[in-house]
């Protein structure tokens, strides 16, 4: 299936030629034919699937369509709920990426800055609105948001939304929708608590699944280091001074721990640049910008605050910290190897992360490969990792094919 089978406006057919788009990735190729007959969908994919161009594409080919009947002041019509203010932008981009040869208009708003240019960029009209659950009521308080035109809805990144504390906030966004809409939930996981806050948000609805392992396991090249607490910054530097003309992303399960790497990077002559949710919002952003230009070849982030970035031809993640939930695994590594590109994600396990490797593997359904002796072992929980299956590069996955042709990823926003 090519996106011309689609059946799409020729304005967005157009747009999505000039991304060098040709065939959806297959949570495109299920959901916007669902979403094109105008039914509710509940989508479980991470990031890195092509979620955003999944549900934009067909919201902007419905706007399209109902434009050619309506006129006057531009009302918000479709709204994307998401998470982090990254990610929010990253959304807002895509629909003016998807949309450029259109007259609609999106903006998008999130906490962290003055509210005065996003109320003037509201007040000039626009037809979608992306946002950040916090800044979202907030302007919508002090009366500068309507639902009364409303017709398009996605709740994007839904577990995350709650493993932040905004689940409270949702359901006050839910609550004040207009009962005649289309509503998108999307959530990487479905423990309980979601599957009630989709019950409140979705009428009668189709499901999409795109499981965890198809959409990164076969792309990712993978490997485990058994090291000691002590060592890993060392281990850190070793692999990075290895890999110095690479663009690497390392995830830290704390923001202190985050801050920490830096300063040992630092002292060791490494570039590096943290985000998490003590830095400001300008800060995050010139960090990301830098990473994704190119000019910082190293980027620490926390779980949270990784959400939005979107960076072609990322060579090598690192988890320094495992994650104690096995599916964030995915969602880091999945940063890496998207679209038909491979990449590399390597991880550090100290004796009492153990427990976390077990879940991981037990999630993606296959074992994690050990990468046996390095420079730093002393100290480390070697119980069953003298396996040396080392992935030095992207050759092993190069030959894999992919019809994806992938997209574009606790302060109150």
């Amino acid at each position: 299936m090519t996106f011309k089978d689609l059946a799409l406006e020729p304005p967005i057919l157009k747009a999505l030629e000039k991304q060098g788009y040709t065939q959806p990735t297959p949570i495109q190729e299920q959901a916007i034919p669902i979403l094109l007959k105008g039914h509710d969908l509940l989508g479980v994919a991470q990031t890195g699937t092509g979620k955003t161009a999944a549900f934009g594409i067909p919201i902007l080919n419905h706007l399209i369509k109902d434009g050619k009947s309506e006129q006057g002041q531009r009302k918000i019509k479709a709204l994307v709920v998401s998470p982090t203010r990254e990610l929010a932008i990253q959304i807002a981009e895509n629909f003016t990426a998807y949309s450029q040869f259109t007259n609609l208009r999106n903006t998008v708003i999130f906490g962290g800055v003055k509210q005065a240019k996003q109320v003037a960029s509201l007040r000039q009209g626009v037809d979608i609105l992306v946002a950040t659950p916090g800044r979202l009521l907030d302007l919508m308080s002090q009366g500068f948001i309507s639902f009364r035109d409303l017709k398009y809805v996605v709740l994007d990144e839904a577990d995350q939304m709650l493993d932040m504390g905004f689940v409270n906030d949702v359901k006050k966004i839910i609550a004040k929708l207009p009962a005649k809409r289309q509503s998108l939930f999307f959530s990487a996981t479905m423990p309980k608590t979601i599957v009630e806050l989709s019950q409140k948000m979705l009428g009668k609805f189709d499901q999409v699944t795109i499981k965890p392992e198809q959409a990164t396991a076969e792309k990712v090249e993978q490997g485990v280091y058994f090291v000691s607490k002590s060592n890993k910054p060392k281990l850190l530097i070793y692999l990075l001074e290895q890999r110095k003309n690479d663009s690497v992303l390392v995830f830290s399960r704390t923001k202190h721990g985050a801050n920490r790497i830096v300063k040992n990077l630092d002292k060791a002559q490494i570039k590096s640049a943290a985000i998490h949710g003590n830095k400001s919002q300008a800060m995050r952003q010139r960090a990301l910008s830098a990473f994704k230009d190119g000019s910082l070849k190293v980027l620490v982030a926390t779980d949270i605050a990784a959400r939005g970035i979107d960076v072609d031809d990322l060579a090598l993640v690192i988890n320094y910290d495992l994650p104690n939930v096995s599916e964030t695994y995915v969602h880091r590594i999945g940063r890496t190897g998207r679209a038909n590109a491979s990449g590399i994600a390597l991880s550090f396990c100290m004796g009492d992360e153990r427990s976390y490797l077990k879940d991981i593997e037990k999630l993606i359904k296959q074992l994690v490969p050990r990468m046996g002796k390095h420079p730093y072992m002393e100290g480390a929980d070697m119980v069953d990792g003298s396996l040396a299956n080392k992935p030095q590069g992207r050759s092993n996955n190069r030959n894999r094919t992919s019809k994806s042709n992938n997209n574009r990823n606790r302060n109150r926003n």
